[in-house]
């Protein structure tokens, strides 16, 4: 159940770092780059079975 609920939450967390609107495309890599932790935390917890 909550392995489920972490991927819908990665999901939307790619969908909102796509760089599709104007205001967002001087962003740069800095919410990809936040995504990509935080899916590194979430693979060793998977690896590590604490989820």
């Amino acid at each position: 159940m909550l392995g489920t609920i972490l991927i819908v939450l990665l999901i939307l967390a790619l969908l909102g770092v796509l760089p599709r609107w104007s205001h967002s495309r001087n962003w740069g890599y800095y919410p990809s780059g936040g995504l990509g932790l935080i899916l590194a935390v979430v693979v060793i917890l998977l690896l590590l079975r604490w989820i």
